[in-house]
C-alpha cells in the first residue's frame, strides 16, 4: 500500500536538511516558474551541448546580467541546471522536464496562476472551511469557485481548465471502452462540465444519447461547444444542483457518469448527491465514478500532487472538499444504499473507476 511510503525514512540529519528546503519553497517554485517564463531555460537547452553563459543569455534576451545570474545560480539548488568550467551553464534532467513535460507545465500553471497567491489564506480557510482565497482570483463575493468557472479572467481560466482537463483527457479512452461493455444507449453525464466527456461518448458510440447535468453557467458553455461539432441532436442538457433535496432525472437513463466531480464536495454533501442519485434510479442503471484517490497511486510523487491539489479545493473551490481515500468514498457509496460492482485502478495512470449498482 502507498501508505507504507508515508512511514518516516529518514535519519535526524536528513530530516534536518529535507526540512530546510520546505522554508524555502514558494520562493525556489517561483525562481524555477521565472527561468522558464524568461526563457532562460529555453536558452540553456539551446546550448547544452557546449554550456551557455550567463552574460550570454542576458545578452540575447535583453535582461539584466544580475537576474540571468541570480536565477541561474538558483537553479543549480533545485537541480534545474549543471555548472561547467568557465562559468557556463547545461540542463539537467528535471530542466528538461520543466521545459517539455506536459504534466509539469500544467501543474506549474495550475499552481502559479490559480493557487498561489490564495494560498496565503489556507490558515483561514481551515479554520473557517470557507475558500478564503477566492478573493485572490478575482472572486471575493463567491462561496465556491464552481459557478464563476467561465468567467474566470485569463490566464486563470486557461489554466484551470487545462489542469482540469488533462487528467480526465488521458483517463477517457480506457474508460469509454469500459462504460459500453453494456451498450449503453442514454447515459446522464453529472457536472459535465464543458461537455467533454459527452462529446467523446458521441464519437465513440453513434447510438448512444447524452444528458449533461450541471450548473446553469457551465451547462451554457457546454452546450456551445456540443453545437460547434454538431451534436444537439444527440447531447441535451439540463441545469440541477446535485444537492436539492427534490434532486431527479428523466426516465430511461442506462447509465450515470461522474468524473472528477464528487471530489468538488465535502463528505456530508457526496453522501446527499449519491443519496439522491440511488433514490432516482433502478435496479439495472449502472454509476460510473471516475477518482483520483491519492492512495491508489503508483508511486508517492503522484499522491504528493494530489494532495497538493486538496489545498486547492481548501483555499480555492469550496473550503470544504479534498482528493479521498478510496475506502472514505467507497463507504459513501455504500451508506447511500448502492454497491461497488467494479473497481479498476490505472485507468489513464491516475484514475480508479468504479462501477456502482443500487443495493
Amino acid at each position: 500500500m502507498l501508505e507504507e511510503y508515508f512511514q518516516d525514512r529518514l535519519s535526524p540529519d536528513q530530516a534536518k536538511k529535507e526540512i530546510q528546503k520546505l522554508t524555502f519553497y514558494p520562493m525556489m517554485f517561483q525562481a524555477a516558474r521565472v527561468l522558464k517564463s524568461l526563457g532562460i531555460l529555453q536558452e540553456v537547452y539551446n546550448k547544452r551541448k557546449v554550456g551557455i553563459s550567463p552574460k550570454e543569455i542576458a545578452t540575447k534576451l535583453e535582461l539584466p546580467i544580475y537576474g540571468v545570474n541570480l536565477l541561474l545560480e538558483t537553479g543549480l539548488s533545485i537541480g534545474l541546471v549543471h555548472l561547467l568550467e568557465e562559468n557556463n551553464y547545461t540542463l539537467s534532467n528535471m530542466g528538461y522536464f520543466l521545459l517539455i513535460d506536459k504534466a509539469t507545465i500544467v501543474n506549474l500553471n495550475f499552481t502559479h496562476d490559480v493557487c498561489y497567491k490564495s494560498m496565503y489564506h489556507l490558515e483561514e480557510s481551515i479554520k473557517k472551511e470557507f475558500p478564503s482565497g477566492l478573493k485572490e482570483i478575482g472572486m471575493g463575493e463567491a462561496t465556491t469557485i464552481y459557478p464563476g468557472l467561465s468567467s474566470l479572467m485569463e490566464p486563470i481560466k486557461s489554466s484551470w481548465f487545462d489542469f482540469d482537463h488533462y487528467y480526465s483527457d488521458k483517463a477517457f479512452p480506457s474508460a469509454l471502452k469500459i462504460v459500453f461493455e453494456d451498450s449503453p444507449k442514454y447515459i446522464a453525464d453529472i457536472g459535465g462540465n464543458t461537455g467533454r466527456w459527452s462529446i467523446e461518448c458521441c464519437n465513440f458510440n453513434e447510438d448512444v444519447n447524452m444528458l449533461i447535468v450541471d450548473l446553469p453557467g457551465q451547462l451554457e458553455k457546454a452546450i456551445k461547444n456540443i453545437e460547434k461539432v454538431n451534436f444537439q441532436h444527440r447531447i441535451s442538457g439540463i441545469a440541477r444542483d446535485v444537492l436539492s433535496d427534490n434532486f431527479n432525472l428523466p426516465d430511461g437513463i442506462d447509465a450515470i457518469w461522474m468524473s472528477q466531480f464528487l471530489d468538488c464536495f465535502s463528505e456530508e454533501q457526496i453522501l446527499l448527491i449519491l443519496s439522491n442519485i440511488s433514490n432516482t434510479i433502478g435496479e439495472n442503471t449502472s454509476v460510473y465514478i471516475l477518482e483520483l484517490f491519492w492512495d491508489r497511486q503508483k508511486d508517492i510523487e503522484a499522491a504528493y500532487c494530489l494532495q497538493g491539489t486538496s489545498l486547492y479545493f481548501t483555499a480555492v473551490a469550496n473550503g470544504n472538499s479534498k482528493m479521498y481515500h478510496s475506502r472514505d468514498l467507497i463507504s459513501l457509496v455504500e451508506q447511500a444504499g448502492m454497491k461497488v460492482v467494479s473497481d479498476i485502478d490505472n485507468i489513464g495512470d491516475f484514475h480508479t473507476l468504479l462501477k456502482c449498482k443500487k443495493s
